[in-house]
């Protein structure tokens, strides 16, 4: 994966910014199917639920007590602590830089129903400092561990390889709108790792590109990239085409002290509303997207009638 230059751009940005493009480039507009996108949201609003007193309790001492934990799962690795980690470490993603065609034409058809795919933020409140106005979508097909069978239906063969990835937790298709850029964020823990494969990638590929603490990359279809979310990372799309890739987390390969405290940590944060609320969501939008297939499948039928 060919590193490129971002100068001026590597720098914490606040919520509200608007996206940033060089001087005298063209205003994107306009989807992979050549549909207007929406307008992004200078200053989005604090989704009411978050605002709850129990809620900022736990988020501000679970991060506390999550930082401590990621200093002890730096000790427990068996993998380079590094922004971004060779991918060559992980044997089973071979197969997806070898099937990576296929899940490209099976995420080019749930594309036909880019309208019901929901924003990140409206399957997670707590993402609404970064991803805003739909521009960011996720078609979900693992959470939490486990597959969301109406979802995978759609994309049979991705599906049946995120089965063999070992200790998988998440998998989505993550789907990034023309100019947009999410600001810089950290993830939640060093217990596991990020993998990226390039789908559908805009043709200026070295302006859409994604930053790890100090080091930037391309994307590139049909390869894979693994990175560490704990260290502070943002993405620009700085053109006119969507960006398309299948994005999956995996437990890091650790000590066995390593992987018993990760295991423990999920294992709490499932009861908390960080973990019941975007549960509840993919449920409502894996419905609303199964309905939508079958409502175009039945319009199909009264056409052939």
């Amino acid at each position: 994966m060919a590193c490129v230059t971002c100068p001026g751009a590597c720098r914490r940005t606040g919520p509200g910014n608007r996206v940033r493009r060089p001087p005298g480039s063209p205003r994107p507009a306009r989807n992979h199917e050549g549909r207007a996108m929406t307008s992004v949201n200078d200053t989005p609003e604090k989704p009411k639920t978050l605002n709850r007193p129990l809620r900022k309790f736990v988020k501000r001492n679970g991060k506390k007590l999550m930082r401590r934990v990621a200093r002890f799962q730096s000790t427990q690795s068996l993998v380079p602590d590094t922004p971004f980690i060779d991918a060559a470490l992980f044997p089973f993603l071979a197969e997806f830089e070898q099937k990576w065609q296929v899940m490209r034409d099976e995420v080019r058809e749930i594309l036909k129903f880019s309208d019901d795919i929901p924003g990140f933020e409206e399957l997670s409140p707590d993402q609404y400092r970064i991803a805003k106005a739909r521009q960011w979508k996720t078609f979900v097909l693992y959470g939490f561990g486990v597959p969301l069978a109406g979802n995978c239906a759609k994309a049979p063969v991705t599906a049946e390889i995120l089965s063999r990835v070992p200790d998988i937790q998440t998998a989505w298709f993550s789907i990034l709108a023309p100019g947009y850029h999410i600001p810089a964020h950290t993830g939640v823990t060093k217990g596991i790792l990020r993998a990226h494969l390039g789908l559908l990638i805009p043709q200026e590929r070295e302006k859409c590109r994604i930053r790890v603490d100090d080091q930037v990359r391309a994307w590139q279809a049909g390869k894979v990239i693994v990175l560490d979310d704990t260290y502070e990372h943002e993405v620009w799309n700085d053109t006119d085409e969507e960006r398309v890739i299948l994005l999956f987390d995996f437990d890091r390969p650790m000590g066995w002290r390593g992987r018993f405290l990760n295991r423990l940590m999920l294992r709490l944060m499932k009861f908390t509303a960080f973990y019941q609320e975007p549960k509840k969501n993919l449920a409502d939008f894996e419905a609303r997207f199964e309905a939508a297939t079958r409502r175009a499948d039945q319009n199909l039928e009264k056409l052939s009638d």
